[in-house]
């Protein structure tokens, strides 16, 4: 086993079974032992000032502990602010990624399908980007754009300071979750797609990801495979089907497309896994390289859960493997 695979393994095993806490930054929930330390002390704004669009009445950040335990952890509703989180890698090697939390566009599950990702990722030297992205039910103006206005700045800002960062700005990479990989591949479809006025010197460069991987994403938000609570947050109730097909990923997927790694379980009962089965169509008629890894358990949700005997709780370790290889 190479040095390399060892210490991605290594960074697994730190967590598996418990938990994750980045000792990093404050916790809001002072007295709760099972809650992590978030927000770190590394972030920034994705906008200066308030973002344009912003409801009259004020958003007030909502941040709550579920499930029960082990597997309790901090989901996040009201994003007045969106930011980008920085985890560094101890020995960064320049590899980064964009990791966005799911919840179906109604709140953030930021510490599962979010900073959970930094202690193995980082163990293999990749610096991790958590992004607390707004959410479009929450009163913003246009709101169908909302989540991709946050994801491409980030990305743009991302390799603005790509320098300071340490980073390679040709090796940053997305990693989206449920409604969080409705986004990402949102991102690798429709990076240049002019969704908001130029704000700074930052909005000239590329939104592209170098790589997308997709965890039981949302990849269309059409009726037959679609899952609903993240259209209805996203569109509104009441959308268009051609509102829905223009902002459904997988009608949009061309020769630009990046690279994608797809990871879904049979048993989801919440975002088919045909969602996954049909982007592997798509990046196949295209022409775009794919990987899919689409395991018989896991259900929906499971982020960096699963316990270890179980076959897919090996994804993140293939996904380190396969991001070497597209550009991570």
């Amino acid at each position: 086993m190479s040095a390399d695979r060892r210490t991605f393994l290594g960074g697994l095993a730190l967590f598996a079974g418990a938990t994750a806490a980045v000792a990093q930054g404050q916790t809001p929930f002072a007295g709760d032992p099972s809650a992590p330390a978030f927000p770190p002390r590394e972030r920034f704004p994705l906008w200066p000032g308030k973002p344009s669009g912003a409801p009259a009445q004020p958003i007030v950040p909502n941040w709550t502990m579920n499930n029960p335990p082990p597997h309790r952890e901090l989901w996040i509703r009201g994003v007045p602010t969106p930011e980008v989180h920085v985890f560094r890698a101890a020995q960064p090697d320049g590899s980064a990624l964009l990791v966005i939390p799911g919840g179906s566009y109604e709140f953030l599950s930021v510490q599962n399908e979010g900073m959970d990702a930094a202690r193995p990722f980082n163990a293999g030297g990749t610096t991790v980007f958590v992004l607390t992205y707004r959410l479009p039910a929450e009163g913003w103006a246009k709101r169908q754009f909302v989540p991709l206005q946050d994801a491409q700045r980030a990305m743009r800002l991302i390799r603005s300071r790509a320098t300071s960062l340490a980073v390679d700005p040709k090796r940053l990479g997305v990693l989206g979750f449920s409604a969080g990989g409705h986004l990402a591949a949102d991102v690798a479809t429709s990076f240049a797609a002019t969704v908001y006025a130029r704000v700074d010197s930052a909005d000239d460069l590329s939104a592209r990801p170098a790589f997308a991987g997709l965890i039981y994403p949302v990849a269309t938000l059409e009726p037959d495979i679609g899952h609903a609570g993240s259209r209805d947050n996203l569109l509104g109730p009441k959308a268009s089907a051609e509102l829905m097909a223009a902002r459904s990923p997988l009608r949009h997927v061309t020769a630009d497309t990046p690279p994608c790694f797809l990871v879904h379980a049979f048993d989801d009962d919440t975002v088919p896994v045909a969602n996954s089965q049909r982007w592997v169509d798509a990046c196949r008629a295209a022409k775009v390289p794919v990987e899919a890894h689409l395991f018989t358990e896991g259900g929906h949700g499971f982020g960096f859960h699963l316990a270890p005997d179980m076959p897919a709780s090996r994804w993140p370790e293939l996904f380190a493997l396969w991001l070497r290889k597209h550009g991570g």
